[in-house]
């Protein structure tokens, strides 16, 4: 049990500081490291990741526009995932993903942010009484909203967890056979999981910001009365 549960490294002003927190910071500077490289010396493969990143958010955000508005909280979900996933194959580290309160941090980012764009297109109001509609059932809505945050968090925690623990009993029963199969078996399992995790959180957050027709046309008329306002 203890080695499934995260372990100590260090204490910080207190705090204790578990081997997965110190796999996220890792990480993180990872990530930001190859950003700045990237940047400076081989943009076009930052073009080719956005569009890339931009694909998979636009099978179910069809709107090219609305689309980019989303790429940052999903991109950057998206790119850590993958990286986290299949951080346990570094020797000495272990996938963030495998601890629970990471998935659960994770997971609220996606549900604060449903709600925060959800407002921000329809207004506070608009997000309200389409979220309430019918009112009867508004308590059914606010259950399958915390619902389906726990079922991102468990599905990715227990799969994570599940393929390391499976990679470590067999590597540990022959680990001079198998290691770039179960290296292959991670690395599929990891890509996978942060893709269907990008997935879902690309359709709570579309599903929070879609507006009826009649609601566009408004918003284009009243844009058409601003424009021949000022034109005149």
């Amino acid at each position: 049990m203890e080695s499934i549960a995260p372990q100590v490294v260090f204490e910080l002003l207190g705090l204790k500081i578990t081997n997965t927190i110190v796999s996220t910071w890792a990480i993180m500077a990872i990530v930001i490291l190859f950003a700045f490289l990237i940047r400076k010396y081989k943009p076009g493969i930052a073009e080719i990741l956005i569009e890339s990143i931009n694909g998979i958010i636009g099978s179910v955000m069809p709107d090219e526009e609305r689309t980019y508005k989303f790429l940052p909280i999903l991109g950057t979900l998206a790119i850590f995932l993958i990286i986290s996933n299949i951080f346990g194959i570094v020797p000495f580290m272990v996938s963030p993903s495998s601890n629970i309160n990471t998935t659960i941090a994770l997971s609220l980012i996606v549900f604060f942010a449903v709600h925060a764009y959800g407002i921000a297109e329809k207004g506070l109001w608009g997000y309200t009484k389409d979220f309430a509609k019918p009112i009867l059932l508004f308590p059914l809505e606010i259950v399958s909203h915390v619902s389906r945050t726990l079922s991102l968090s468990i599905r990715l925690f227990g799969n994570i967890l599940s393929t390391d623990l499976v990679v470590a009993i067999i590597f540990s029963l022959a680990p001079l056979f198998l290691p770039l199969p179960l290296a292959t078996l991670s690395l599929i399992t990891g890509v996978l999981q942060a893709y269907i995790f990008t997935i879902l959180a690309a359709l709570y957050i579309a599903s929070a910001v879609e507006v009826q027709e009649f609601e566009q046309e408004r918003r284009r008329l009243k844009k058409m009365k601003k424009e021949r306002s000022k034109s005149s």
